[in-house]
């Protein structure tokens, strides 16, 4: 059951900020918390334990990896969709804003 829905992130993409973002990775971890073997395979693929998981959380990477994460295995991206009440694309918007890409050399605004 996912937490009670903060109305404020249920905003349309271009008005997403970025404390918004972080909220959203924030529920992202709590989802994978639910479920054992959800966060089990996260670890796992982090390279991470739950001895280390919360020194983990404190850096500035950490947000943006959940996000990553979710957008690199599409059914668990939707099914934390779901949970959270939220459309894909913000989500994808989200990491977006944690993780933009690196601008290219040449390529100008």
């Amino acid at each position: 059951m996912p937490p009670p829905v903060e109305r404020h992130l249920l905003v349309k993409r271009s008005r997403l900020r970025r404390t918004d973002a972080e909220a959203l990775a924030i529920k992202g971890l709590g989802f994978l918390a639910e479920d054992a073997e959800r966060l089990d395979r996260f670890l796992v693929l982090s390279g991470l334990d739950m001895a280390n998981l919360r020194e983990a959380a404190s850096q500035p990477s950490f947000l943006p990896a959940i996000l990553d994460y979710f957008a690199a295995d599409e059914p668990l991206l939707l099914a934390f969709a779901t949970w959270a009440e939220q459309d894909p694309e913000i989500i994808a918007k989200a990491r977006e804003i944690l993780s933009p890409p690196p601008e290219t050399p040449g390529s100008y605004g």
